[in-house]
């Protein structure tokens, strides 16, 4: 357990920012999860109303550091491909 006031403060921040970046990966994972069953079962409207939803969650994510810039973008485009492909293909 922390001892000095700096120390127990730094814990209190670091528990608020934790839950505050699982809240945010949570959010942007189950939302991936979601879209890519809406693609496997072919619901391609649901899944297109969903993107941008998506696409916020990400960049929030991004924006606050829980996942690299990067990334966020390299996921947007593996799944706007993957529904348009999956769409062309139907």
């Amino acid at each position: 357990m922390p001892i000095t006031r700096s120390a127990k403060k730094a814990l209190r921040q670091s528990i608020r920012r934790r839950a505050q970046n699982l809240k945010r990966k949570e959010a942007y994972k189950s939302g991936i999860k979601e879209i890519r069953r809406m693609i496997a079962g072919n619901n391609f409207n649901q899944a297109k109303n969903l993107l941008p939803k998506i696409y916020k969650a990400l960049d929030k994510a991004a924006k606050t550091r829980v996942i690299a810039k990067n990334k966020a973008s390299r996921l947007k485009s593996r799944l706007a491909r993957s529904l348009f492909q999956k769409q062309a293909e139907k």
